[in-house]
């Protein structure tokens, strides 16, 4: 008996968000910075991103693959450049230590985070690549590509993403609320800097 759908999206979900990138570091420097709830939007943010890709990947797979592999480096080269963008917004604002309530709160603004993380998510064609190779590998059945099926993978990689992306944003939120002022700025800088160093691997690769 194989496993089920919702487990195999599960697994799917976790496997995608799990490994440690750009995105993962974002969101804990931006829950160390503005708390758990923002935290929480950004994580929910790349979350949706994660489920609009199993959408796509479970509708239409190999179509979808094929019509992104010739735009793999375009995408690739667009989303380092805006990594780097976000990284250098963030050591700038981090290092500015500005003391302007209304500036935080704006920065900080939940509705715009969450927009920003679906973003910077949605455009890492690498998603839509793992899920479209998750759905074709789920077996050779028909009836395992049926609409209550793929919905269930769906909703199954959706939740994990989410659960995972809810914990980053707690270690970040904890983070914040009792690390010290100096600490949470040097965390906050050492992980921008990484995120520029994982954006400019990713243009290296990209370009050669």
């Amino acid at each position: 008996m194989g496993m089920s759908p919702f487990v195999e999206g599960i697994l799917a979900g976790y496997g995608i968000a799990i490994p440690v990138g750009a995105v993962a570091i974002l969101i804990v420097n931006t829950a160390i910075r503005c708390g758990f709830s923002i935290g929480f939007m950004a994580g929910a943010g790349a979350a949706t991103a994660d489920l609009l890709y199993a959408v796509l990947a479970s509708v239409a797979g190999v179509a979808l693959t094929e019509v992104l592999e010739p735009l793999a480096s375009p995408l690739r080269i667009l989303g380092g450049l805006v990594l780097i963008g976000l990284a250098s917004v963030g050591l700038w604002q981090g290092l500015k230590r500005t003391n302007h309530i209304e500036k935080t709160a704006e920065a900080c603004a939940p509705l715009k985070m969450y927009a920003q993380f679906v973003g910077i998510t949605v455009i890492n064609p690498l998603t839509v690549v793992y899920f479209a190779a998750l759905i074709l590998g789920r077996g050779a059945s028909a009836a395992q590509y049926s609409f209550l099926a793929n919905t269930l993978f769906v909703v199954g990689a959706g939740l994990a993403s989410l659960s995972w992306q809810t914990l980053l944003a707690a270690v970040g939120g904890v983070a914040g609320s009792r690390l010290s002022a100096r600490f949470r700025l040097l965390a906050t800088v050492f992980g921008n800097l990484v995120v520029l160093a994982l954006a400019a691997r990713i243009l290296v690769t990209a370009i050669i």
